[in-house]
């Protein structure tokens, strides 16, 4: 898959970039997608949530009156659920939400996620950033003339850049992470990737020693 090189305005620098075809060009799997955004969501679940029940909640433990006799109804005591401030019953308990994966179900979600948004046309390989000092402006007139400004785009980055992370951080609906923290979750939520040429180029290098 051949993707044109852009610079900082967002203009072809005339160069361009060989992306793997087993990685852009492959059969979307719509499920293992599926699978592995439920897993994100999930571990970002506390599962702290929780309830007394009847034996945790505080009152006495005697009964409230005899069994027989009054007219009544049976009693027990007054952490019954039945009464306010008794206990409940079948409440949540803490548990986590995590799913395990495969490592190659993971990698599959990952190469089907980034197929899809190839195909769409929602992929963009930019030359890598050099800031002497944090510039949002220049960040934010590549994404103008990307049509990416006011859309959720992720930037990804081969190394962490302190001037391109300053840049970036206060613009709304950009996402940035390195290329080794890339996952599912971050490629499908966003409207466009925008890759460094530097990050691009891992993908070919990993294909080649592959």
């Amino acid at each position: 898959m051949q993707v044109d090189v852009l610079n900082i305005e967002g203009k072809k620098t005339g160069r361009t970039l060989e992306l793997p075809d087993e990685i852009f060009g492959a059969e979307p799997n719509e499920h293992v997608v599926y699978l592995a955004v439920k897993q994100f969501l999930g571990a970002q679940r506390q599962g702290t949530h929780k309830v007394k029940t009847r034996a945790e909640v505080q009152g006495a433990s005697r009964k409230l009156h005899r069994q027989k006799g009054t007219g009544g109804s049976r009693k027990g005591n007054i952490r019954n659920p039945l009464y306010k401030g008794g206990g409940t019953v079948f409440g949540p308990k803490p548990h986590g939400y995590d799913i395990k994966l495969n490592r190659k179900v993971k990698d599959l979600a990952k190469i089907s996620a980034l197929s899809y948004k190839a195909k769409n046309s929602s992929i963009f390989v930019i030359e890598d950033i050099t800031l002497e000092e944090p510039k949002t402006k220049s960040f934010v007139d590549m994404l103008i003339s990307l049509e990416a400004y006011g859309k959720k785009s992720l930037f990804v980055l081969p190394e962490y850049n302190d001037n391109v992370y300053l840049s970036f951080r206060n613009v709304p609906g950009v996402n940035g992470i390195l290329l080794s923290d890339m996952n599912t979750y971050d490629v499908v939520n966003a409207d466009v990737v925008i890759l460094t040429e530097g990050a691009a180029k891992i993908f070919s290098e990993e294909e080649v020693e592959a």
